[in-house]
This record gives C-alpha cells, sequence and structure tokens, in this order.
C-alpha cells in the first residue's frame, strides 16, 4: 500500500473533522438547506448502511485493505464504491444543512474527499484484482466506480455473504451516532441563532 493511501485509509474516519468544524463555526442555516440538506444525507447514509448489511464489519478495518468476499450483491450491484458513494452524499447534504461558506466549503470537501477516495479505491482495487482475478476484472467492466448504473450486475458463479441488516446496523452504529450527533447540532446552531 502506497504511504499517501495508507494513510487516507487508516484515517479516513477523521478526515471530515476540520470540515465539520467550519460547518459548526460558519453555520448559515435555512429551512430549505436543512430539508434538502438532511434528505441528501439520509440517502447517503441509506447506501451505506444497505451496502454495510451485505460488507459486514469488515469495512471498519484500518489496518489495511481486504476482503473475505468480492461483494456484487445489494448496492455493489449498481457501483462498486457504494460506501464512498453514501459518504460523499452524507457529507454533502450536512454540509447542505449548515450553508456554511456555502458553495466554497461544499467544493472543497468534494474535491477533498474525491482525492482521498481516489488513493483508496486504487489500493483496493489492487487488492481485489489481485485476490479474485477474472471475476473481478469482469465485475470493473460492468460496475462503474463511483457513478450508479440502474441495473443490478448478476454473476451467479461469485459466492455471496448473507445479507444482515443487523450485523450492518451494528457495523454502522459509529456513523450513525456521529450522523445524528452532527444533525442535532446543526440544528441546535441554527435554533440558537434565530430565536
Amino acid at each position: 500500500m502506497s504511504n499517501i493511501a495508507n494513510k487516507f485509509f487508516k484515517y479516513r474516519s477523521y478526515t471530515p473533522i476540520p470540515f465539520l468544524i467550519l460547518m459548526f463555526i460558519f453555520e448559515n442555516a435555512n429551512v430549505w438547506s436543512l430539508i434538502l440538506g438532511f434528505i441528501i444525507a439520509l440517502t447517503g447514509e441509506f447506501i451505506r448502511f444497505w451496502g454495510v448489511s451485505w460488507a459486514g464489519s469488515e469495512t471498519r478495518t484500518t489496518g489495511g485493505v481486504g476482503g473475505t468476499y468480492l461483494i456484487i450483491s445489494g448496492p455493489f450491484a449498481h457501483v462498486r464504491n457504494p460506501l464512498y458513494v453514501g459518504n460523499i452524499l452524507m457529507y454533502s447534504g450536512l454540509g447542505i444543512m449548515s450553508f456554511s461558506i456555502f458553495p466554497y466549503l461544499q467544493i472543497a470537501a468534494l474535491l477533498f474527499f474525491f482525492v482521498q477516495y481516489y488513493f483508496i479505491i486504487k489500493e483496493e482495487e489492487g487488492y481485489l484484482r489481485k485476490t479474485y482475478g477474472a471475476s473481478y476484472e469482469d465485475y470493473t467492466k460492468n460496475v462503474p466506480s463511483l457513478i450508479p448504473r440502474l441495473t443490478a450486475y448478476k454473476a451467479d458463479n461469485v459466492e455471496q455473504p448473507p445479507f444482515d441488516w443487523k450485523d450492518g446496523l451494528r457495523s454502522e452504529r459509529r456513523t450513525l451516532q456521529a450522523f445524528t450527533i452532527v444533525t442535532i447540532t446543526i440544528l441546535l446552531i441554527w435554533f440558537c441563532r434565530r430565536f
């Protein structure tokens, strides 16, 4: 794993923090930004939850890329990196909710996360290509990296883990807590500023 990809991968849970701090300091929300942003952020969280219900707790590792299965089910049948798509939607939605330094902070955050995920995805794809060979090559030819396809990809010869929403909920607990805390904080700051 390259040094920059390793750093991004290891600390990916903490890289949003500077953007969150700026969102709180420069909060400038209005009713419409709160509603629209929340819908976008909730959509991102739903995609993440759907993804981790297939992938399980392996998505929480920070030691290095890897995985027991080549997962091509659920959201992975539409986009190769649904958790990152979910993150980008969630971060964008929270940024829109706060309306902080709009649209400059949101654009800067999007650019940063696209760069971060570029390096992480490159490393993950190297592992998957080496581990799953032709099955992964076929998958990459049919399923886009970050822009979802409308129809689900299917390959009957690729073993899949069972869908487990309870395991997904356990795995997603920290993200759900952070999502709730950030959403409530934005609402409280907006409420206190307005009233």
